[in-house]
């Protein structure tokens, strides 16, 4: 929570600031794997492009930078899921500020790679950039290029074209090796500048591959696993290699295939996505063990978890979450549910941990992987929309603790622990003496119980389905904490004093014991707080969350340092942000965000975020008397804990109106189904064989749509025969995507549409092909004689995964066959598909709908001549309708205004709307299918100080009223502060 008035009133003095230098990484060669015995010692410093060259080596406990341990606390994104460059580094900032050290990025070939041997890194797809920015960021960086990755996109991240080549993916077919390896090369070439070996950025780890368990036995796998070592090596990444294994089956652990000699360079890790109902499993050193346990595959190298449940995906319908969509899989997967499960994790030894998603971001325009809508939210801990949620607290508190207090780098599993309806998992840092006590309640009620620890027994409370961690023994400073009930988040030092953060749960009340060995002097900074000094041990005692933070100043007792102990909620905890300078450490209390921190002089120069009015309190170097808040000077007094505090509240978010949508024009398309229509320049479907793994019917031809070189969105055909008068139904089969649909035309005329089933919550929620006849009665009145022209629009709704390695993302897309009954005409086909890629959206950016190919979903169209419309609409007709009109925004500048596009309506309606946004696809809407009703609109795409051409293109199936219904902006977050976003171009028509 912020600050409070009373907060601020409560701590006015004078106290002068210290000053104390952070820490630095040591020199070292390149590529040094090797284990080394490394004591418990401060955490390496924040990673940079510094120019020095860095060694990155391990042990079973942790990696080993620089001969310091490192506990990796990273959480995943993925730059092709934002198409707004300038937003990374405000996601990025997001997680460095909330405790993360890491991020893990997929790059996915498809994004980068519209054609074979044409590869694009500009622009949105500018990788070089990204990973400047992550440098910049201070975030090592976890790079997964595959070259397969799944990630719920579109072919698993295979590029369309790979469809039709020969041979089998993910396997030693030359074919798919030398695709694969020019992919790795481009890739590579870029990775190479930003490897944190060299000193040039921080990319400090390298996946080869993912969740591979094809082949694994019959030696195409090890030698295809040793191809792709071998070629990143030659490509020169000197960082340690890994990959994911799917689950705990002991795959691919170090010597189980050839890395050309090279030994230590290669790590395990397995991915885990437990859900919420089951009892957070022991994948480490509490568990069986052996080959199908967890890390006990790999003992010499230290636990890791490439991806652990952060969220979960929603499929369409939204089966798995009872229709609610992402807020659903937030609530589930709550901040109790990571306590309970990483916490257990941790106690299993495992110290690289990446959560997936930490932002999962937008699978916009023909991304998305057919088993997901728009969204990929993934009930993340920042939200699509930008948004820090509540379950960020157990991760800011986790990762803080780890990157602070380096006892938790190394802990050995300690004497057993039984406490009556908990589960104890009882640790040891054999260097410091540090024991660290995790205890866990799978029960549906509290449990109060005595917990036996090494300082005595503590009298804890552990809510329903969560998890505590306590500790005794741990070094704060100069002091020593004997033990407390509330969980240590850091222990820092800022200026001359040492900072003590420890949370829990509000309403909750810590009690902490510290060593004296004579009486301190203690000052109670907040009225909430109490303490007793008895026999050498100053107890204190701090009710959680009442006023916002509680701070308690602890002067002499046997140092001279003071010790400014501080209790939080979880809510209070997350405006709590430990910054390292040049000149010293700062602690900043009050803000929604902190961004930067910079000191020059008697300056504290602060960049950051407010969502309310707020108070802002900074603990840092000796001599600092002035704060700077985003450029602008502040007043400030000097409190008695010594920190420098605003003596008035700073202003939050000034109200942000957003206009009604109004001004719609309409136009209705598809004139391909008219006999008229000239197709002659379309492709001729002449192909009588495949490289899909869909069969050819017998006698042909080939009507698949990515033979002839249309790989997304919608696909159109014209098939022109003659003679009619026998002809009583047309089976058209065709093969699709999750809700794929088609619609068909005789002679113009609707002869109906088809669309797939909405998958259920078991069987089919996974299916990522659909097959399916469709057949459509003739009326009499169609069976004439002379020329016919059968007109059919195909929604694929994109490539299959290939997650088992068996070339499933070659099933066909489009039209398979056609048939007849009560005639056997002789059908000569043509077919349309997406026209050339879009130079700066990309290939997965349009289809073949007649207004994409003619450029209506784009900012600089003529549309004066369309019909003026307004909404709710309810119209009545089989194809496709366009909708266009512009709008203004006058966000003022220094506000980030997270803006989203809402559609409502009938749920019986039966449409979906193709969503564009200034020519950028943002997403598929389906009305009567959901669950998604809201859409992102990222700033940069989005104007948020201009114009904003926007564009519906709406298929509607006839058999019900069709809409539109109500359209309208709706604001999804806003903060005073944000970062500097550089429109992404939006070339008109």
């Amino acid at each position: 929570m912020a600050l409070s008035r009373r907060t601020f009133s409560a701590l006015t003095g004078c106290a002068a600031l210290g000053f104390a230098m952070g820490g630095s990484g040591g020199p070292g060669a390149p590529s040094a794997f090797a284990a080394r015995r490394a004591p418990t010692g401060p955490a390496p410093a924040t990673p940079r492009a510094d120019g020095r060259r860095h060694t990155v080596g391990y042990d079973p406990h942790s990696l080993l930078v620089d001969g310091r341990r490192l506990v990796v606390w990273s959480g995943e994104m993925h730059p092709f899921r934002l198409p707004s460059p300038s937003l990374w580094r405000d996601v990025l900032q997001k997680m460095r500020a909330h405790g993360f050290n890491t991020v893990s990025v997929y790059v996915s070939w498809n994004y980068h790679s519209p054609a074979p041997d044409t590869f694009d890194f500009t622009g949105v797809r500018d990788l070089d950039l990204f990973l400047r920015t992550a440098a910049e960021t201070g975030l090592y960086v976890i790079l997964r290029p595959g070259p397969y990755i799944n990630a719920e996109t579109d072919g698993g991240g295979f590029p369309g074209w790979l469809t039709v080549t020969e041979g089998t993916a993910r396997t030693t077919d030359p074919t798919y090796l030398r695709h694969a390896d020019a992919w790795l090369t481009h890739v590579d070439r870029i990775v190479r500048r930003h490897l944190y070996t060299q000193g040039r950025g921080t990319v400090l780890l390298y996946q080869l591959e993912n969740e591979y368990d094809s082949h694994v036995t019959d030696g195409v796998g090890r030698a295809y696993l040793s191809h792709l070592y071998k070629k990143v090596r030659a490509d020169g990444i000197d960082v340690p290699l890994f990959h994911n294994d799917k689950g705990r089956n002991g795959y691919w652990t170090p010597g189980s295939f050839d890395t050309g000699g090279e030994e230590g360079g290669w790590l395990y890790g397995f991915d885990g996505y437990p859900t919420p109902a089951r009892t957070p499993p022991d994948w480490g050193r509490f568990g069986p063990g052996g080959a199908t346990g967890g890390s006990t595959a790999s003992p010499r190298t230290p636990g890791f978890v490439p991806e652990f449940g952060g969220g979960w995906f929603d499929p369409w319908g939204g089966a798995w979450f009872d229709g609610k969509g992402y807020p659903e899989a937030r609530r589930t997967r709550d901040s109790a549910y990571e306590r309970r499960f990483y916490l257990t994790n941790l106690a299993n030894g495992l110290t690289l941990h990446n959560v997936y998603m930490t932002f999962g971001g937008t699978s916009w325009g023909w991304l998305p992987a057919p088993v997901v809508y728009t969204s990929y939210d993934y009930g993340a801990a920042i939200d699509e929309a930008r948004n820090v949620t509540a379950k960020m607290a157990p991760m800011h508190q986790l990762g803080h603790l780890f990157q602070r207090v380096p006892d938790f780098a190394r802990l050995d599993r300690a004497a057993d622990v039984k406490v009556a309806g908990l589960k104890v998992y009882h640790l040891a840092n054999p260097d410091t003496g540090t024991h660290v006590y995790i205890t866990r309640n799978d029960g549906t009620r509290p449990v109060t119980a005595e917990l036996p620890t090494r300082a005595g027994k503590l009298r804890i409370t552990v809510p329903a389905r969560d998890a505590r961690m306590l500790a005794t023994g741990l070094r704060l400073g100069r002091r020593t904490m004997k033990h407390s009930t509330a969980q240590p988040m850091m222990a820092v030092t800022a200026g001359r004093r040492d900072i003590a953060v420890f949370t829990g749960r509000r309403g909750d009340r810590a009690e902490l014991v510290l060593d004296c060995p004579r009486e301190p002097t203690v000052t109670r900074l907040d009225p909430e707080a109490g303490w007793a000094y008895e026999r050498g041990e100053l107890h204190v005692g701090a009710p959680l969350g009442e006023g916002g933070l509680t701070r308690v100043l602890v002067t002499r007792g046997g140092t001279e340092t003071p010790l400014v102990l501080l209790f939080a909620d979880d809510a209070t905890s997350l405006r709590i942000f430990p910054h390292d300078t040049p000149a010293g450490t700062l602690v900043v209390y009050g803000p929604a965000l902190l961004r930067r921190a910079e000191v020059h002089g008697s300056e504290v120069r602060l960049t950051g975020d407010l969502d309310d009015a707020s108070m802002v309190e900074v603990w840092g170097p000796r001599g600092v008397d002035t704060l700077v808040w985003n450029g602008r000077r502040v007043p400030t007094r000097v409190t008695l804990s010594g920190s420098l505090m605003t003596t008035a509240m700073l202003p939050g978010v000034p109200e942000v109106r957003l206009p009604e949508l109004t001004g719609w024009r309409t136009r209705a398309e598809n004139p391909e189904a008219g006999p008229g229509f000239d197709d002659s320049t379309w492709r001729r479907a002449d192909r009588t064989s495949s490289y899909s793994t869909t069969p050819v019917p017998g006698g042909g031809p080939v009507l698949f749509a990515d033979d002839y070189g249309f790989h997304y969105g919608d696909v159109w055909y014209r098939g022109s025969f003659t003679g009619g008068p026998g002809i009583e139904k047309v089976s058209l089969s065709y093969s699709s995507g999750t809700q794929g649909l088609l619609m068909a035309w005789l002679d113009g005329e609707p002869l109906g549409t088809h669309r797939l089933p909405v998958p259920d919550g078991t069987t089919t929620i996974r299916k990522g092909t659909w097959e399916a006849t469709a057949t459509f009665p003739v009326r009499p009145e169609l069976r004439s004689p002379g020329r016919h022209v059968l007109s059919v629009l195909v929604r694929r709704m994109q490539h299959d995964q290939d997650g088992h390695g068996d070339d499933s993302h070659k099933a066909a897309r489009g039209l398979t066959s056609v048939s007849f009954t009560g005639a056997a005409p002789k059908v000569s086909w043509r077919l349309q598909g997406e026209r050339a890629v879009d130079p700066v959206r990309g290939p997965q950016n349009t289809g073949g709908l007649y207004g994409e190919r003619e450029g209506w979903h784009l900012p600089g169209l003529r549309d004066r001549d369309w019909k003026p419309v307004t909404f709710p609409r309810e119209e009545r007709r089989q194809g496709v309708t366009w909708y266009r009109t512009t709008f203004r925004l006058s966000v003022p500048g220094d506000v980030d205004a997270s803006v989203g596009l809402r559609l409502e309506d009938d749920p019986y309606r039966a449409y979906r709307a193709q969503i564009f946004l200034n020519g950028w696809n943002m997403g598929q809407y389906i009305n009567n299918v959901g669950p998604q009703h809201t859409f992102v609109l990222p700033n940069g795409i989005l104007r948020t100080r201009g114009t904003n051409t926007l564009a519906l293109a709406v298929l509607s199936e006839f058999t019900t009223l069709s809409g539109p219904g109500k359209v309208s902006l709706t604001l999804m977050g806003a903060s005073a502060g944000g970062v500097p976003v550089t429109p992404v171009p939006s070339p008109g028509h």
